[in-house]
C-alpha cells in the first residue's frame, strides 16, 4: 500500500506529489494522458505562486524559462499600470507557458522521488477505515492510505464520490488555439487594437518563430465540448469579428474554453481529498486557475503530510476545506464580475467606464491585484482572527535578515520560528518547527512562528503564548 495517491498530473497534482515528497510521504501519480499535453493555457504565474516557487527553492528554474511582466490590465483588462508598493519581494508576473509549468513541476517531484504514471486511468474508487482502493481501467487495482483528486474540471474522483458540484453552466465559449498567420505584424496589431476596443476576448498574440495565440469568442457554446474545434471554426469567428481571418493556418493545437463556474460542496470527503480544477472551475479571466490550484496544493500537502505521519492534530486535514473553499469561492466571484464587465451590453459597458475611473485611485487598484494575485488572502483562524496579531492568517512576505533570506529557510516544508529575542523555545517540536534567532529590518514583531505554507500562526513574544499555539498546528509535543 502506498501512502497516498494523486489522480492528475496537471500543475496541482504534480505540486502536490512534491509538497508530501518532502516530508517522505510515498506517492503516485496517476495521469490518464500518455504524454503531457501540448494545450497552453495558462500562460503565467501570479505573485503568490512565484513566492511560493520561491520558498521552495524552484524561483530560479522558473525565472530561466519565464519573462517578468508588470503591465496592468489583469482585473478584466482594466488600468494601465502596476501597483506601487505590493506587499512582495515579487513585484511581477511571470509570463511562463503551462506546458513549461509542467515540466518544472514534473521533474521536481520525481527528483524527490514521486512516481509518476502516464496512461492510466482511474475508473472506480471505494474507501474504509484503512484506505482507499483504486479501480484503474486496464483492470488493476491499487491501494492507498488517502488519495487526491487533482482530475481537473470533469473529475472522475468527484464524481464517483458523489460529491456536488453547484454553479452556473457556461453561457458563452471561447475557442483558442496556437497557429501561423499570413498578415503583415503591424497590420495585425492594428486590427486587434481596434476590436478589442469593444471585444476583450479577442486577440492574437505573437509566440516566436511566425506562430500566433489565438483567442476569438465561439458561435454559442457547443453541445459537445470535448470535441475540439476546427481551423474553419477559427476561421469563421475572426472574420466575424475582425472582418479578417489574418490567414490563419498550421495549426499546433485547436481547443475551446467557457465561462462555467462551479463549486465542489465538499474538499474532503473521508480519506479522499479534492484539489485544483477538481474543486472549482470558474472563467479564466485574471489567469486565476493554475495559481489557485498550485496554492491548493501548498496549503494541503503539509497538512496530509502531517496526517499520514500521525502527528496531525484531529481538526488538521479538515482545516484544508475551511482555509481553500472561501478563497476559491473569492475568485468565482470576481471572475463573475470580470466576465460581466467584459460583456458589450450597455448596461455592463457603463458599469466598466466607471470602474474605469476607480482603478486610477491607487489604493482601489492595488485591491484589485491583490485579488488576483492571491496576496490579500487571510484564513480565518477563528477567535484569534478579529482580536489577533494582524499578521495572524496572513502569509509572510519574503524578508531579508542579517544572515540572508526568509525563503531560503522554508525549502524544506517544516514550520519555523523566527524568533528575533532568542529567548524563544519549540522544543519537543524540534522535528516539525525549525528555530532560527535572526533578526530583520522589515520585522515589527519579535518573533513570528509560520505554518509550513508559510502563513503566519502566531506573532509576539510570551513563551506560554507559544506553547499554547504550537499544539494546533504542529500536534503534541514529543516527551
Amino acid at each position: 500500500m502506498t501512502d497516498v495517491i494523486v489522480v492528475g498530473a496537471g500543475p496541482t497534482g504534480l505540486m502536490l506529489a512534491a509538497e508530501l515528497r518532502l516530508h517522505g510521504v510515498r506517492v503516485l501519480v496517476l495521469e490518464r494522458d500518455p504524454e503531457p499535453t501540448p494545450v497552453v493555457r495558462a500562460l503565467g504565474l501570479h505573485v503568490r505562486s512565484i513566492e511560493v516557487m520561491d520558498q521552495r527553492g524552484l524561483l530560479e528554474r522558473f525565472l530561466a524559462h519565464g519573462t517578468q511582466h508588470r503591465v496592468g490590465g489583469f482585473f478584466a483588462g482594466l488600468g494601465t499600470r502596476w501597483p506601487e508598493r505590493l506587499d512582495t519581494a515579487h513585484s511581477y508576473v511571470l509570463g511562463i507557458p503551462q506546458t513549461v509549468t509542467d515540466r518544472l513541476l514534473a521533474e521536481h517531484a520525481t527528483d524527490l522521488g514521486a512516481e509518476i504514471r502516464r496512461g492510466h486511468e482511474l475508473v472506480g474508487l471505494s474507501q474504509d477505515d484503512d484506505g482507499v482502493t483504486v479501480d484503474l481501467a486496464d483492470g488493476t487495482r491499487l491501494r492507498a492510505r488517502h488519495l487526491v483528486g487533482c482530475d481537473g474540471g470533469r473529475s472522475t474522483v468527484r464524481k464517483l464520490l458523489g460529491v456536488g458540484f453547484p454553479g452556473e453552466p457556461a453561457r458563452v465559449e471561447t475557442l483558442l488555439g496556437e497557429m501561423r498567420v499570413t498578415t503583415e505584424p503591424e497590420e495585425l496589431a492594428a486590427v486587434v487594437a481596434r476590436v478589442r476596443e469593444t471585444e476583450k476576448r479577442f486577440g492574437l498574440g505573437p509566440l516566436g518563430d511566425g506562430a500566433y495565440r489565438v483567442v476569438v469568442p465561439a458561435d454559442g457554446v457547443a453541445e459537445d465540448r470535448t470535441v475540439p474545434p476546427t481551423l474553419d471554426d477559427f476561421k469563421r469567428q475572426l472574420r466575424a469579428y475582425a472582418g479578417t481571418d489574418f490567414g490563419v493556418h498550421a495549426p499546433r493545437w485547436l481547443s475551446r474554453f467557457g465561462d462555467a463556474t462551479r463549486q465542489a460542496e465538499r474538499y474532503r470527503v473521508g480519506r479522499v481529498l479534492l484539489a485544483g480544477d477538481a474543486a472549482h472551475i470558474h472563467p479564466p479571466t485574471g489567469g486565476q486557475g493554475l495559481n489557485l490550484g498550485v496554492q491548493d496544493a501548498f496549503n494541503l500537502g503539509w497538512k496530509l503530510a502531517a496526517e499520514v505521519a500521525g502527528w496531525a492534530p484531529p481538526d488538521l486535514l479538515d482545516s484544508y476545506h475551511a482555509e481553500r473553499h472561501p478563497v476559491a469561492t473569492a475568485v468565482l466571484d470576481n471572475t463573475r464580475a470580470q466576465m460581466e464587465l467584459m460583456s458589450t451590453a450597455p448596461g455592463p459597458q457603463a458599469v466598466r467606464r466607471l470602474l474605469s475611473e476607480l482603478v486610477e485611485f491607487e489604493d482601489v487598484n492595488r485591491h484589485l491585484i491583490e485579488k488576483i494575485t492571491a496576496i490579500g488572502v487571510r484564513y480565518d483562524f477563528g477567535d484569534d482572527f478579529g482580536d489577533g496579531h494582524e499578521l495572524l492568517g496572513r502569509r509572510m512576505r519574503d524578508i531579508t535578515l542579517k544572515r540572508g533570506r526568509l525563503y531560503e529557510l522554508t525549502r524544506t516544508g517544516r514550520g519555523l520560528l523566527l524568533d528575533q529575542t532568542g529567548r524563544l523555545s519549540v522544543a519537543g517540536w524540534g522535528d516539525r518547527v525549525d528555530h532560527v534567532v535572526d533578526v530583520s529590518e522589515e520585522l515589527d514583531v519579535p518573533a513570528v512562528l509560520l505554518r509550513p505554507d508559510g502563513h503566519v500562526a502566531w506573532a509576539g513574544e510570551d513563551q506560554r503564548e507559544l506553547l499554547g499555539r504550537l499544539p494546533r498546528w504542529f500536534g503534541k509535543a514529543d516527551d
